[in-house]
């Protein structure tokens, strides 16, 4: 599409009334937008409230093409069908007369003629509309004032959810009006979205550098495991460790990352309201109603969060590990997570300090990360872990750490000290149960993980966007939702069962409409 860029003078003022369209109360503004492209210029008039905005492009119109008899009908009846049949005869001299100026006109016709899209008869004209309006916005991003481009932002993207928003849109409003509204609303919720966050980040880094003030603190005065150390409720001493032990040169490197969490009272995750829990995981897993009851039920009545071993079976992709993650996430706990196919029991138990790389079993370094002493340990793929017994196989070390006795005095072989796990949360994934040892079985609580099926997919796509916005490093409001064609795709390819699947298809879905908008 090529743009008229370069800004033009107004009619002369004897021409008639109407063809010059009182333009002078909006002469400041357009003045302000010469630089932009035609197709924006008009959208910034609307979005400013601007007078006179429809006659000021009949008169454009009519120094291109005097005395057009659809803009002279245009002028009597101002409607969307008068208004289309301008637009299509704008396009057909575009290209009879090669001038692609009358092509914008077009688009900027259809731009103030369209009504809010609740009629599928105008789907290509509000369409076209959106790719011109993006295309130009792209190449215009970068230039211009900082207000002028956030303005022209919120139209844009105020455009882009005219179909997903009818419901909250009057049926009088015209779509640009609409759109200017549904822009601003977009960005009012996007600027409050990002204080939120910007609050957050900076409450979280104050905890843990009063954390962090605290930790060295006690690290600094490093008491023995004899000596009186205060544990308020709520809190667990994981580590005790003495000044020798502190400053043994063999693991001065190993102590060092660990002393936050050594001979420091560390707290405990608060449950958080099991029906808000429940809720958010609905809304994310509707089809795993029957695992979210399940895995919750381990936690009521409690204060402190702490389930017992927890073993998700299901088929691949079905987003076992995902729920898991979100679990703990929704819960305030942090998580590790382990390959079990990667892992062995020397590697998850702990190693021992007499090899050169020696290192502290798993569930201390996940106390560590979280400066928790109850994170959630994901063991993913349980069933895939290595049978060679040469360092000890993953599933005869993880019977220690499931058994609330031995894990609250754990001997770990690296620091040599009794650790207390015993507040750590663990939840297994697997495709089957079947290779697994009785005596894993016996000590986890294992539930079938169900798949989703493609009634699903409406409750399923607002989490895979958010999560494909986050692998891209996006904030999740600037990806603009699948709209009604590209959902039926979705459902005429995913027939439910594997959410990695669908993944790849809504992933395919967004690189080819990026792709339709390049071309166009």
């Amino acid at each position: 599409m090529t743009w008229d860029d370069d800004a033009y003078d107004l009619p002369p003022p004897e021409l008639d009334a109407v063809s010059t369209g009182a333009a002078a109360d909006s002469a400041d503004n357009w003045e302000r937008l010469k630089d932009l492209p035609r197709l924006l210029r008009y959208a910034m008039l609307v979005f400013y409230s601007a007078g006179h905005v429809a006659e000021r492009l009949i008169a454009d119109i009519e120094l291109l093409c005097p005395r057009l008899p659809e803009n002279t009908g245009w002028i009597a009846v101002r409607d969307v069908d008068t208004g289309l049949e301008l637009a299509a005869e704008l396009d057909r001299r575009a290209v009879v007369q090669n001038e692609p100026n009358l092509r914008s006109l077009a688009d900027c016709v259809r731009l103030l003629s369209l009504p809010t899209p609740r009629d599928v008869r105008y789907f290509e004209d509000y369409r076209r509309v959106g790719k011109a309006l993006i295309q130009g916005f792209q190449r215009t991003v970068r230039q211009g004032e900082e207000k002028l481009r956030c303005d022209l932002e919120r139209f844009v993207f105020g455009w882009a959810a005219l179909p997903a928003s009818t419901d909250l849109l009057s049926r009088k409003t015209t779509a640009a009006d609409s759109a200017a509204y549904l822009g601003r609303l977009m960005a009012e919720e996007r600027i409050a979205a990002t204080k939120a966050k910007v609050m957050r980040a900076v409450q979280e880094e104050r905890r843990k550098k009063e954390e962090a003030e605290t930790a060295a603190t006690a690290s600094e005065q490093a008491p023995s495991p004899e000596a009186p150390l205060s544990v308020p409720e709520d809190h667990v001493v994981v580590a005790r460790m003495t000044n020798d032990e502190l400053n043994t040169s063999k693991l001065k490197d190993v102590i060092r990352p660990l002393k936050p969490v050594i001979n420091v009272a560390l707290p405990l995750v608060k449950v958080p309201p099991l029906r808000d829990v429940r809720n958010t995981l609905l809304f994310e897993f509707p089809y795993a109603r029957s695992v979210i009851d399940f895995a919750l039920a381990d936690l009521v009545g409690r204060t402190t969060v702490h389930m017992r071993p927890l073993l998700l079976v299901g088929n691949p992709g079905v987003g076992k590990s995902i729920f898991a993650r979100r679990l703990a996430e929704i819960l305030g706990c942090s998580m590790w997570r382990t390959d079990a196919s990667r892992a062995d029991g020397a590697v998850f138990s702990g190693t021992d300090r007499r090899w050169a790389s020696t290192e502290p079993c798993h569930p201390f370094l996940a106390i560590s990360q979280g400066r928790i002493a109850n994170p959630l340990v994901l063991i993913d793929e349980v069933d895939k872990a290595g049978t060679r017994s040469d360092y000890g196989r993953l599933w005869d070390c993880m019977l220690g750490f499931l058994e609330s006795e031995t894990s609250s005095r754990y001997p770990d072989p690296a620091l040599q000290i009794n650790l207390d796990l015993s507040q750590v949360s663990y939840v297994a994934t697997a495709n089957s149960v079947e290779p697994l040892p009785s005596p894993l079985r016996d000590r986890f609580r294992t539930v079938r993980f169900p798949a989703p099926s493609v009634d699903d997919l409406s409750a399923l796509l607002p989490a895979v966007l958010a999560g494909l916005a986050k692998e891209r490093g996006l904030d999740r409001s600037w990806v603009v939702p699948l709209d009604g064609i590209e959902r039926a795709i979705l459902a005429q390819h995913w027939h439910g069962g594997s959410v990695r699947g669908l993944q790849r298809l809504v992933e395919a879905v967004l690189q080819e409409r990026e792709a339709k908008a390049a071309r166009n």
